[in-house]
């Protein structure tokens, strides 16, 4: 597979945290954290990539976590992501629509969109301490910028790589080797993917866009239907 594209998140403001239920407000764009939803952990299963709508009507309220978040608190619609970083089709879905979403709904602040961790471990090796990895990106304020590049470099893969990027992107590193070498946010990280298996994801990635479930690294055509769905019922 090439490497895939980085997201152009370049114009976006980074770092805003959602703390106690109030929200920093950021020029045009938001990057934060949400509530909160206890959850049990629970194991995975793999994905074709391709299905499309095969959930429909999840409370997109019920699936808010403490997730890492790009754009307005505030926005009619919310789509939240369920992916595991070395799933091939959450790679396709970075480079190809992920761009034109944020382009098109994000910077406008029409919507929020969340990301949540769904490793499939029975099949992805690295999943799990990639988002492990992840979660402590974003305990210093720098998930999306180590989003992209865990993504761009997928098939690097590993803890030492995990670690040399933290370094790279101008981390604290002892901190956030600490952090990943304490396993400090596994639970965090399963109880994303109990809370996607209690809402019927069944592999990656799977998208909730106002509640009505999108499977797959779908071309966003088909993700602009199903968003500009969402902004009629408004």
């Amino acid at each position: 597979m090439d490497e895939p594209k980085p997201t152009p998140l370049n114009l976006l403001v980074p770092g805003s945290i959602v703390l106690a239920g109030a929200v920093v407000a950021l020029a045009v764009i938001y990057v934060g954290r949400g509530g909160a939803l206890p959850a049990p952990a629970a194991q995975g299963t793999a994905n074709t990539g391709t299905a499309n709508s095969a959930v429909a009507g999840v409370q997109a309220a019920n699936l808010a976590d403490d997730d890492p978040f790009l754009g307005d608190p505030s926005a009619p619609v919310a789509i939240i992501e369920f992916s595991d970083f070395q799933c091939p089709f959450c790679a396709r879905f970075f480079s190809d629509a992920e761009p034109r979403i944020i382009d098109t709904y994000v910077k406008t602040g029409k919507v929020k969109f969340i990301y949540r961790d769904f490793p499939l471990s029975s099949i992805h090796a690295e999943a799990q301490k990639a988002a492990e990895a992840g979660e402590c990106a974003d305990e210093q304020g720098k998930f999306w910028l180590y989003h992209d590049l865990v993504f761009r470099r997928q098939s690097q893969l590993g803890v030492e790589n995990l670690k040399a990027w933290a370094a790279e992107l101008g981390f604290n590193t002892q901190q956030f080797n600490s952090c990943l070498d304490s396993g400090k946010y596994a639970a965090e990280v399963a109880k994303d993917f109990s809370d996607g298996q209690a809402a019927g994801v069944r592999g990656t990635p799977t998208f909730f866009i106002n509640g009505q479930s999108v499977v797959g690294a779908l071309p966003f055509e088909q993700f602009q239907s199903a968003i500009e769905a969402a902004l009629a019922q408004q």
